[in-house]
């Protein structure tokens, strides 16, 4: 197996090997198209490759063409990676994938945006505004109207006008502590093709006239236009609400003019 492993020690020996890999069959010509060194140099480096049996030649016409033969390199793996050690080695195989998954898994899991803000309001109050179409625009972004079925699997769609800007499903109702709906975007191309991502209201009571709310913005599927997008007008809103729970009084920030 000497021969073997030294053909595989020069880095131009192997880069040849990959190039057959890819594709089968080339002429001297075609392997050494891209090399620095001679045409008789890339010659000397396929014959210490056949001679090492990792490739095989054939003549057809005038051509000789070279072809990739894996064998020699099974056999180092058979004799080193005896039949008890390979189920060891496809399980560590294995172990590292399920890691790796499980690494995904856990970062697709982790929230992309959490607010959190304390409000002097009860759950209730908070609720009822959340919860209310009619108020909808005097604490959303852009003053945004909605119209929602307030049933699981009911539409919430908000609007600027006449025009859709976030369209979803209802996914959870449990009043007064947790609202969860779907959120499509639809305010600009880049964002209308992005799947659509989830959005979780959570309300808790933390004295007699006091609650901590809590948005979460997650499962956007990735690193999308859309989770990119939200991180500006969220803060706005969450802000607008809290005005109009302790205060009853709205304050106003002009939507977009629409062409």
């Amino acid at each position: 197996m000497d021969d073997i492993f030294n053909a595989l020690a020069h880095p131009l020996r192997r880069e040849l090997l990959d190039h057959l890999r890819e594709r089968d069959g080339q002429t001297l010509n075609e392997l050494g198209r891209n090399q620095s060194m001679t045409r008789f140099g890339v010659m000397k480096h396929l014959n210490i490759l056949e001679d090492a049996n990792l490739i095989v030649t054939r003549k057809i016409g005038r051509e000789k063409l070279h072809y990739l033969n894996p064998l020699p390199v099974q056999e180092i793996a058979d004799r080193w990676i005896s039949r008890f050690a390979a189920p060891f080695a496809q399980t560590i195989n294995d172990i590292k994938a399920v890691a790796e998954k499980r690494d995904a898994t856990m970062a697709s899991a982790i929230p992309k945006h959490v607010w959190e803000m304390f409000i002097r309001a009860t759950p209730q109050d908070v609720w009822a505004l959340l919860t209310d179409d009619e108020k909808t625009p005097l604490w959303q972004h852009f003053n945004m109207t909605s119209r929602t079925e307030w049933v699981v699997g009911g539409t919430i769609t908000f609007f600027v006008g006449d025009r859709e800007m976030i369209v979803g499903k209802v996914l959870e109702i449990d009043p007064p502590h947790r609202f969860v709906h779907s959120f499509s975007a639809q305010w600009s191309p880049d964002v209308a093709v992005d799947p659509a991502s989830r959005v979780i209201w959570l309300i808790e009571a933390v004295g007699e006239n006091a609650c901590k709310l809590t948005l979460t913005h997650d499962d956007f599927g990735g690193d999308t236009a859309t989770s990119k997008a939200v991180g500006g007008g969220w803060p706005e809103a969450l802000s607008r609400l809290k005005t109009l729970a302790e205060t009853g009084e709205p304050f106003y920030i002009a939507a977009p003019m629409h062409g």
